[in-house]
């Protein structure tokens, strides 16, 4: 086997099926592989309060990037290992143009969702499925108006996640986004949103962060992920695996194409590192 250390993993359309669940298959070689000493760390968009329970509750999970990177947390310790903000007025001035699109949007700060309530009224119509709006509203709070909220608290945003219905508009702002705003890093995770973070709050960078805090070379590091919030990841990785569903982006930036995520791609992955025959 190569001597991987550390294996991060994306979440929704990586780890977890297209029904938010995690596989036996799935369990089962996580289990194998944290028990041969591999740190199994989650590496997701969502912060950490907003895993899924099964994911939260895994006992030998010691570590996470939440949030695309701007944050990295020891679940044991229950601590900050290191973060990565947008300023509170680069937050809203990013809100101020995006009040002028057909979109809604909301933020995570503090590890937590917030957004303006006539936005959050508005969520099913920009959901791109089910699962999508049943995060929205179990995991925002709605204020009165969001952009205020920020400025009253006067404290750094974690991230910035636009939901779009006209997917011609959102091709146009992936592209436009990171040339109005070049100080920040604009990606997405699922069909029909856009994800804005700080330029240091990506998964690779917080890869690169927590093996350096762990002391284990990114030569002994492997990331498993589908889509373009986890492309700086895979790049990263001593072993970078995409997803057979994966985003071609994603597919290319990858050292190994596994099974889709329905398909338990991770378990066939971690099994064949584990017979070292990856």
């Amino acid at each position: 086997m190569r001597n991987i250390k550390l294996i991060a993993l994306d979440l929704d359309g990586t780890l977890l099926n297209s029904d938010k669940q995690l596989s036996a298959e799935n369990a089962k070689a996580l289990e194998k592989a944290a028990k041969a000493g591999i740190e199994i760390v989650p590496a997701t968009g969502r912060f950490f309060r907003g895993m899924p329970e099964l994911i939260r509750s895994l006992s030998y999970v010691n570590y996470v990037i939440s949030i695309n990177g701007a944050q990295v947390y020891d679940v044991k310790r229950d601590k900050t290992v290191c973060a990565s903000e947008i300023p509170w007025e680069r937050a809203v001035t990013v809100m101020d143009r995006l009040d002028r699109l057909d979109v809604i949007y909301d933020c995570f700060q503090d590890s937590w969702g917030w957004m303006t309530k006539e936005l959050y009224d508005k969520a099913e119509q920009y959901a791109a499925h089910i699962h999508s709006l049943e995060m929205i509203r179990g995991l925002r709070t709605p204020v009165p108006d969001l952009k205020e909220c920020l400025k009253e608290r006067a404290h750094g945003v974690q991230k910035i996640q636009v939901f779009f219905r006209d997917m011609k508009l959102r091709e146009e702002m992936l592209k436009g986004l990171p040339v109005e705003f070049p100080d920040l890093v604009v990606t997405t995770s699922i069909v029909n949103n856009i994800e804005i973070n700080s330029r240091e709050a990506t998964k690779g960078v917080a890869l690169k962060k927590l093996a350096a805090a762990l002391d284990i070379p990114l030569s002994q590091t492997m990331a498993f992920g589908d889509d373009l919030n986890d492309i700086t990841m895979l790049s990263a990785a001593g072993i970078g695996v995409a997803m057979e569903n994966a985003d071609g982006e994603a597919k290319r930036a990858a050292d190994y194409i596994t099974d889709s995520c329905d398909d338990s791609g991770v378990a066939k992955a971690i099994n064949l590192l584990l017979e070292n025959k990856l």
